[in-house]
């Protein structure tokens, strides 16, 4: 039984606990490329950096700590033949300042997770995938993520919701 997509790509997939954002995060990782954004919104504490976590360690490579950027704003993990640009930008204040951080060079060779993505106004690129989590309950899970594709990403999305959903 198919998943229903909207036309505009989006999905939801109930995340019951950390093996099931883990998974996501498995599954996501396995369909990104070169030149993807990923925009990760959600309160403080919905699970953006153990998502983006889950998701570094699923690509190609050794397992490796991966802090919250909070304080550096950025940290850069060479995985397999591609590098990972974990952006948290919380604490940023101009919009502008983001191209002090590698931004250009992130777009353009390699993948890029935003936390905060809602920070950078009109700079954030129109072609991405916005992943926002919710927590469901106040002992903090369940979680749902929320996944709209925009841009290519729409197509993208489409195609694999099934994969994505564990379906």
């Amino acid at each position: 039984m198919g998943l229903p997509v909207a036309e505009d790509a989006r999905i939801e997939v109930p995340l019951a606990d950390e093996a099931a954002t883990e998974r996501l995060a498995a599954r996501l990782a396995a369909l990104l490329r070169t030149g993807d954004v990923v925009a990760l919104s959600g309160d403080l504490g919905s699970g953006k950096t153990a998502l983006c976590r889950a998701l570094i360690n699923a690509l190609p490579g050794p397992a490796e700590e991966v802090p919250s950027p909070t304080f550096t704003l950025v940290q850069v993990y060479e995985r397999g033949d591609r590098q990972v640009w974990h952006f948290d930008l919380y604490r940023i204040e101009n919009p502008e300042d983001v191209w002090e951080l590698g931004f250009e060079e992130a777009l353009a060779e390699g993948i890029s997770l935003i936390e905060w993505p809602e920070r950078l106004g009109g700079q954030l690129p129109q072609n991405r995938l916005d992943l926002e989590l919710t927590v469901l309950s106040t002992d903090g899970q369940p979680r749902r993520a929320a996944l709209r594709g925009l841009g290519t990403w729409a197509a993208r999305l489409a195609e694999d919701a099934q994969e994505l959903a564990g379906a």
